[in-house]
C-alpha cells in the first residue's frame, strides 16, 4: 500500500474539515454575538478539528504500518514455502529420477544441501517445517519412491494450505 498517497489524502481530508468548521463556527458566532464571536469561535473550532484529526492520524498510520509488517510477513513465508517446496522436488528427482541414469553424485548432493539450507530457515512455517522434515527423511532413506513422493506431496499440501488457509479443501 502506498503510505503517502493515504497520507495527503487524510491531510487534505484534515484540512478540510478544520476550515469548513471554522467557518460554519465563525458564521453562527457571527449570528449570535457579532463579528468577535465570530472570531474566537472559528478560531477556537478550528484548532479543536485540528487537534482532533492530528490525533487521529497516529492511529490510523499506525494500523498501516502494522497491516504493512503483516503482509509482507506473510509473503516472505509464503514465498519461503514455495522455495522448500522447489528444493525439495528438485532432490526427489535426483534420487529417483524418472528416466535413465538421473544426475551425479555431486549433483545430488548440491541439491539435497539446498533443500536442508532452505528448510532449515526460520522464517518457514511450522506446518511447511514439518512437512519438508518429513519429506527429506523420505528421500534420504532413498529405498522407497512412493513413500518419498507421498511425503513430498504433503509438503505440497502444507504448502497450499499456508496460501488458502486450511479450511480450503
Amino acid at each position: 500500500m502506498n503510505t503517502r498517497a493515504v497520507a495527503r489524502v487524510h491531510l487534505l481530508i484534515s484540512v478540510e474539515l478544520t476550515l469548513a468548521g471554522g467557518v460554519l463556527a465563525a458564521l453562527g458566532g457571527l449570528l449570535v454575538s457579532g463579528p468577535v464571536g465570530a472570531v474566537i469561535a472559528g478560531v477556537l473550532t478550528s484548532a479543536g478539528v485540528l487537534t482532533g484529526s492530528l490525533l487521529i492520524r497516529r492511529r490510523v498510520f499506525a494500523g498501516f504500518d502494522r497491516a504493512a509488517k503483516d503482509a509482507h510477513g506473510h509473503g516472505y513465508a509464503e514465498g519461503l514455502a514455495q522455495a522448500v517446496l522447489l528444493g525439495i522436488s528438485t532432490y526427489e528427482a535426483a534420487v529417483f529420477p524418472l528416466t535413465g541414469g538421473g544426475v551425479s553424485a555431486d549433483e545430488r548432493l548440491a541439491r539435497r544441501t539446498v533443500a536442508y539450507r532452505i528448510a532449515a530457515d526460520d522464517g518457514l512455517p511450522h506446518a511447511v517445517r514439518t512437512a519438508a522434515a518429513a519429506a527429506l527423511e523420505a528421500i534420504d532413506h532413498g529405498e522407497d519412491a512412493e513413500a518419498a513422493r507421498h511425503a513430498v506431496r504433503d509438503l505440497n499440501l502444507a504448502v497450499f494450505h499456508l496460501r488458502t488457509g486450511p479450511d480450503v479443501s
